[in-house]
């Protein structure tokens, strides 16, 4: 039997914070005492916040370690690894690793080949190997405007780990691409188009998108139920989308681009998550609405570090601060991701469950991140 005590610590508890000590036994917390007492054998954290681990649930961090610059592709098993010790270093315990599926035969956006499977494989290799050091399960981002979607998803199963399942149109002129100027733009900077390249994308990608819209939305709800994944929905806009997202089964709202999606998302007891870069920078890169203001109107419950994985902890400590309640901005980053995500042994400092858990000093609205224990062994 092994036993850990961190004591003389601040608890992040699901609705308060309050000085007390965690025992850790087996990899299971095994009690929450109160008060700043310190047992035989116990680690004096002086005042520190001893929360949950960060739970992740959309990252796009692995595609960066995976093509560190434009038309690299770098070992793939190295990647991997690099990415699990960089999000354990940052305080996330728990990760859904994003995997785009649906590509283009073409190919004509530079970087839209077919790619998941294969990756997969990797990723639960490496963890069946014991070589990762956080908890990874596979969140597959169903492009819907594709040629590839039906095929891809028929080569995973429900043995995949896959927890969740997003329908993801970028279609242009859609969601996050409604508006064509900004999309012009942005693809000009990352890809290099033309004008004419331009249009000759646009033009063939609404085409499609209206062509395989309603079998490949069919074809997502079946997959997730195949898979027992939990079904999202990404950048819903207006209230109708939000309809069509709620009759298909979504209970996660990735990125709503709108107020009034992220009310009616409410509405329908869709969870909302926004990405913590939005929240720490002020609001979107890409112009659509802030996740300050989604929060003080209500309709913020999970927060993903999205591009950035030291970003996650850090808008928990924004969060917290912002609406005076610390223990509210750790929820959105453990309790609430847990919850929309259907695990049900992680994601709170209590008895019997996982135990994941970080050690954070606070320095004005910075987090310096003293430790990171998955059940119950240290990984950063």
């Amino acid at each position: 039997m092994t036993e850990r005590v961190l004591a003389n610590a601040m608890l992040v508890l699901p609705d308060e914070i309050r000085r007390g000590a965690v025992v850790i036994r087996d990899g299971v917390i095994a009690a929450i005492e109160d008060g700043a007492h310190l047992p035989k054998g116990s680690e004096d954290c002086d005042g520190d916040l001893i929360a949950p681990g960060l739970i992740e649930l959309h990252t796009d961090n692995l595609e960066r370690h995976l093509s560190p610059r434009p038309g690299v592709d770098w070992p793939h098993a190295s990647a991997v690894i690099a990415h699990d010790r960089e999000l354990a270093g940052t305080g996330i315990t728990t990760v859904f690793d994003a995997l785009r599926i649906g590509s283009l035969v073409r190919d004509d956006m530079r970087g839209r080949g077919r790619y998941a499977r294969a990756l997969a494989s990797e990723i639960l290799e490496l963890r069946d190997l014991g070589a990762l050091k956080i908890s990874h399960y596979l969140h597959l981002r169903a492009e819907i405007c594709s040629e590839t979607l039906i095929e891809e998803f028929d080569e995973f199963g429900p043995s995949d780990r896959i927890g969740i399942v997003s329908l993801m149109d970028h279609t242009p002129g859609q969601r996050q691409f409604a508006d064509l100027g900004q999309l012009r733009v942005y693809l000009r900077g990352k890809y290099g188009m033309t004008d004419s390249e331009f249009d000759t994308h646009v033009a063939r990608q609404q085409a499609l998108g209206a062509k395989v819209r309603a079998p490949h939305e069919a074809a997502a709800v079946g997959a997730a139920r195949r898979y027992r994944a939990v079904l999202a929905s990404h950048d819903d806009t207006t209230v109708g989308q939000v309809a069509a997202s709620a009759a298909h089964g979504v209970r996660l709202a990735e990125f709503p681009t709108t107020l009034e999606a992220a009310e009616a998302c409410h509405a329908q007891a869709i969870a909302v998550m926004m990405g913590a870069p939005n929240l720490i920078r002020g609001g979107s890169h890409s112009g659509n609405v802030a996740a300050s203001a989604l929060a003080a109107a209500g309709r913020l419950d999970i927060l993903s570090s999205d591009y950035v994985p030291a970003a996650l902890l850090q808008a928990a400590i924004r969060l917290g601060q912002s609406c005076g309640d610390m223990a509210r901005g750790f929820r959105a980053v453990t309790a609430a991701p847990a919850n929309a995500a259907g695990l049900t042994d992680r994601g709170a400092l209590r008895e019997g469950l996982r135990a994941d858990v970080i050690r954070v000093a606070v320095r004005g609205s910075v987090p310096m991140l003293r430790n990171v224990w998955v059940r119950g062994a240290r990984v950063a």
